[in-house]
């Protein structure tokens, strides 16, 4: 039981209260924001009234001591602000009941009951969903619902995005900021939807995460191949929304992806750094207990729900291909094959084309590749991805074409943005050495 805010037994020392409460605020953040955004119907102001739960922390914690329950006791501080706030707008009896809110009014404030804690979990569950969709609403920008999602969902500060996204602070912050106005202005619901209006916005949920993985997984840009935190990041979100929608199969094909994917992360860099592709990873390295948390993901994802696999599960499954093979030799190629077509079929993309190459290759020889490589090259969309030339030059080294293939990594480590990944092409370039594997490996 817990006590109210005035209340708090001064059970630890004063000094362990600053490191307590960032650790608490951390972990608690997107449900704090979640539940005031419910109230104030305003995301901006929801993260604001969190902060000021915060401060409250900071000046009380020290003197009473943190709370047995101190999650609760930032909600609660939060939402009474919140209700503070609501009454004193204009209008205010008239919106209240616009909106059918009476009974969250009451003397036990929204989901808090008299002792500070939170009376129905479920409650917070809808809450932190509705705050994943209208973070990651199509009205905002990609760069946006990026930076939005990871500072309401992932609990990061600007500086942290920043770090992350290789971009200025001003710029993350001015991107947050202009996306909780444009969410404001354009009257966005602070709601799950429902229909066809649910899985269009659903698709944009999942991609935000997707890239939030992929930029972590394989950095596009800077001085390190892999920036683990994004990917802990985008899996900890992936996890929490199949948590919350238990019957989409395909949130579950994209926590399965994320979690065989992040499986090979330690073997995936070498003591200084530098990349090792797949061909060359150790796969004693690869994390057994992620590997079993994406085959039962995946298992969850093909039985949540009739038809065809989507676009993630079809992905988780190629990535279990993976995880099964005790080698990169012993790989069962023809089926990575079969459903990079798959795939191809159900998102038509030239970038999943050069997949499913990469993969003929492996299960065909080189010489059934190249002319399925060759026939990308005049895709605008593949025009200055580095992956195009890097592919093309691993085929013509298999086929004894070493001075075309030298050209190729040359070309490919002058296209690409990231410096491990640059130091990588050229040494290829150099020796032509052992192949190169699949895009993205």
């Amino acid at each position: 039981m817990t006590a109210h805010p005035a209340e708090q037994p001064r059970a630890h020392a004063s000094s362990e209260a600053p490191r307590a409460i960032e650790t608490v605020f951390r972990i608690e953040s997107p449900r704090l924001i979640a539940g005031v955004a419910r109230i104030v119907r305003d995301v901006g102001i929801a993260e604001e009234l969190a902060q000021d739960a915060l401060v409250a922390a900071l000046e009380q914690w020290p003197e009473t001591g943190v709370p047995d329950n101190p999650g609760a006791w930032l909600m609660t501080t939060a939402k009474r602000r919140a209700i503070d706030l609501v009454r004193r707008r204009e209008r205010y009896a008239r919106k209240l009941e616009e909106m059918g809110r009476d009974r969250d009014l009451e003397a036990a404030p929204l989901g808090i009951n008299e002792r500070g804690e939170v009376a129905d979990p479920d409650d917070i569950d809808d809450d932190l969903l509705r705050l994943v969709f209208t973070a990651c609403h199509p009205v905002l920008s990609a760069e946006a619902r990026i930076a939005l999602t990871l500072r309401l969902l992932g609990g990061l500060t600007t500086a942290e995005i920043a770090r992350a996204m290789l971009v200025p602070e001003a710029t993350v912050a001015q991107r947050i900021v202009r996306a909780k106005r444009t969410l404001a202005a354009k009257g966005v619901a602070f709601e799950v939807p429902y229909g066809a209006e649910r899985e269009a916005r659903l698709g944009s949920v999942l991609e935000v995460i997707y890239l939030i993985f992929n930029e972590g997984y394989a950095a596009t840009a800077g001085d390190d191949w892999l920036r683990p935190s994004l990917c802990e990041d985008a899996l900890r979100l992936a996890r929490v929304l199949a948590g919350l929608m238990p019957r989409e199969p395909e949130v579950h094909g994209l926590a399965a992806l994320l979690e065989l994917q992040a499986s090979r992360t330690a073997a995936r860099t070498g003591p200084g750094g530098e990349p090792v592709l797949l061909a060359d990873q150790d796969r004693r390295r690869w994390n057994r207990p992620l590997i079993r948390r994406g085959f039962a993901a995946l298992a969850r994802a093909r039985s949540a729900g009739p038809g065809a696999p989507g676009p993630y599960a079809l992905q988780a499954a190629i990535a279990a291909c993976h995880a099964n093979a005790p080698s990169y030799e012993d790989t069962d190629w023809p089926q990575i094959a079969t459903l990079y077509g798959l795939l191809a079929a159900r998102t038509p993309s030239p970038v999943i084309e050069l997949n499913r190459a990469v993969a003929v290759s492996m299960a065909s020889g080189p010489a059934e590749a190249l002319p399925l490589v060759d026939a990308l090259a005049a895709e605008p969309a593949l025009k200055g991805y580095h992956l195009l030339p890097s592919v093309r030059g691993d085929l013509l080294t298999r086929l004894g074409r070493v001075e075309e293939a030298r050209a190729e990594f040359e070309r490919a480590a002058g296209l690409t943005r990231n410096e491990r990944e640059r130091e990588l092409l050229r040494g290829r370039a150099a020796s032509c050495g052992p192949p190169c594997g699949p895009p993205g490996v």
